[in-house]
């Protein structure tokens, strides 16, 4: 599904250059529960980027579904990050003046999804994120918890085939992280394939793939044998 090739990522800080990827080659099937780890700076939500079409790299290639990504244009990159992408983050990003369901609704309304269609979608992922009773409810009136799971309802609502998931408990108390833990990992279950980065050891040892960065580079990828 993905499969990256040499990929590298340099930035320039004044006149020196930071190699924040350094020759990633990877390869994730359809499916997977991958975590990405490793200490700040290790290059693990670049890679993210990356992989999410939100930041291009200096040099390597990129396939996704066997199409070379990086050599479509921005036009076409964009119809395939919101088709096929969703991503969920540290810090929910949700528009605090529209309420629960005006948020999940939001990829539809851009893409020109018909309004019944739009209501259908925001009513059966309000049910399966436990926010059918929060929908008129906007952000300020929501725990943490509750803020996440609209992330990820809206995240879903386009059907993505692959969910990117940037240090997404990084900004709850312990009981609603595992929540969310759960949440994701009900969805992954349900052949969505399924990327974490966290710097959380605990969180990373559930995932059946535990991918190891340091200093731009993959240094450890590992796999869990299937349970018997």
């Amino acid at each position: 599904m993905i499969r990256l090739r040499e990929i590298t990522r340099v930035y320039t800080v004044g006149e020196q250059a930071v190699h924040a990827l350094d020759g990633i080659s990877l390869h994730i099937t359809a499916g997977e529960y991958v975590s990405i780890m490793g200490p700040s700076g290790s290059g693990k939500s670049t890679l993210l980027h990356i992989l999410g079409l939100l930041d291009r790299p200096t040099r390597g290639r990129y396939f996704l579904d066997g199409e070379d990504i990086l050599s479509l244009d921005e036009a076409t990159q964009a119809r395939t990050r919101r088709e096929k992408i969703g991503f969920v983050f540290q810090f929910f990003h949700l528009i605090p003046r529209l309420t629960a369901a005006e948020n999940i609704a939001l990829p539809l309304m851009l893409a020109g999804v018909p309004a019944t269609e739009r209501k259908a979608r925001v009513a059966r992922l309000l049910e399966e994120t436990a926010l059918s009773d929060r929908a008129r409810h906007r952000p300020d009136q929501l725990s943490g918890g509750q803020q996440q799971r609209v992330a990820i309802a809206r995240a879903m609502v386009m059907s993505p085939s692959v969910l990117l998931a940037d240090e997404p408990t990084g900004n709850l108390d312990r009981h609603s992280g595992e929540e969310i833990i759960h949440l994701l990992e009900r969805l992954n279950a349900s052949g969505l394939t399924l990327i974490v980065v966290t710097h959380d050891p605990t969180i990373g040892r559930r995932a059946r793939r535990q991918i190891q960065m340091e200093d731009g580079r993959i240094i450890a990828d590992n796999a869990k044998e299937p349970a018997s």
